[in-house]
């Protein structure tokens, strides 16, 4: 039988599976989720971005991709990057180390969607909004799990969308767009989503 999870100790869990030389970093980060006194400007200036750098990282350990897909013969699992980068170094740092299904975690930059076809996990930049219907369709069914920051994301296709509620980031997702791409995600991350979206338009 499974075992049932409590989403604020999921939460907890969720942001905190790091290696010990980042303890005190992913204790601060953790700590945005459960002090309500911490502002968004203190945790922006903080670390927003190593927050968002770890979800991405966790996003890969509560999603599933279908062994038929192009990269399951990969060595390494690549999460990228696609357009202005606002992670710097902080998306390396994250990751080095890590691994995810037995392979080294690594990130990417890549510049068009055509580059991100071996990509496990895709960050698309705010830069990228006028150009988000293209850059989405040129992974329609490609199997790569697509994360950004830009307005009404997950409704125009994306399959998760970082928001910001009561002054800690959190996410949303569309199900339907991973779905349809081949990926499983994981009833214990859809507990902990603002929402759990369906819709199928591609980034109008």
């Amino acid at each position: 039988m499974k075992r049932f999870i409590n989403t604020e100790s999921f939460l907890n869990v969720f942001l905190a599976q790091r290696t010990k030389r980042y303890l005190t970093s992913l204790l601060l980060i953790t700590s945005f989720f459960l002090q309500p006194s911490i502002s968004y400007t203190q945790q922006r200036n903080a670390s927003e971005y190593e927050v968002k750098a770890t979800y991405l990282y966790n996003f890969g350990r509560f999603v599933h991709w279908s062994a038929d897909a192009s990269f399951a013969k990969n060595e390494s699992f690549p999460i990228c990057v696609i357009g202005q980068d606002p992670f710097g170094t902080t998306l390396d740092t994250i990751l080095s180390g890590e691994t995810i299904e037995g392979r080294p975690v690594v990130a990417k930059r890549v510049s068009k969607p055509q580059d991100a076809l071996d990509c496990r996990i895709l960050y698309i930049s705010l830069s990228e909004n006028a150009r988000l219907k293209e850059t989405l369709a040129g992974l329609d069914k490609a199997g790569v799990l697509t994360v950004s920051d830009i307005p009404q994301f997950s409704e125009r296709g994306g399959m998760i969308q970082f928001v910001l509620v009561g002054n800690k980031i959190r996410f949303e997702v569309n199900l339907t767009s991973a779905q349809d791409a081949g990926l499983t995600m994981s009833s214990d991350l859809l507990k902990v989503a603002t929402a759990v979206r369906k819709f199928s338009q591609l980034g109008d």
